[in-house]
């Protein structure tokens, strides 16, 4: 059976339809849901928080990231990667180390997502040029 995409079906070229913005945010966010899961243990371990208070924020946070992941084809979903980015920083009021690992994950998302809305203008103002040069029909 030939499984075609959305984009498929819907007659779009799949080429044009890539996002290397939603890649890479989503790329950031899955490895910081991955970290954001591992501080549960170190949460109840050693800084002394109670288990029915670490494990629904860490893995809350952690299960926010992978859910963004698949909803990154939605605007808001951004917005919700950076609520994601603070409530990492402010986990550093628990777990010191956090403030370093939610700040190098803020600057990875900033960057995932600056440079990711670059490359798509510049993507489409390609191939706007190359329809416009090279008109169908």
């Amino acid at each position: 059976m030939n499984e075609q995409t959305t984009e498929e079906l819907l007659g779009l070229d799949p080429e044009r339809t890539k996002s290397p913005r939603r890649t890479m945010c989503a790329a950031v966010l899955g490895l910081e849901g991955i970290v954001l899961g591992l501080t549960a243990p170190v949460m109840i371990k050693v800084s002394d928080v109670s288990a029915a208070v670490a494990l629904p924020i860490a893995l809350g946070l952690a299960i926010v990231c992978v859910i963004l992941c698949g909803t990154l084809r939605r605007p808001w979903a951004y917005t919700a990667g950076w609520v994601v980015q603070v409530a990492a920083i402010a986990l550093g009021f628990v777990i010191p180390l956090m403030f370093v690992l939610g700040i190098v994950f803020a600057l990875l998302w900033g960057m995932a997502d600056l440079l990711g809305r670059k490359i798509d203008q510049e993507r489409a103002a390609a191939f706007a040029a190359y329809d416009r040069d090279h008109p169908a029909g």
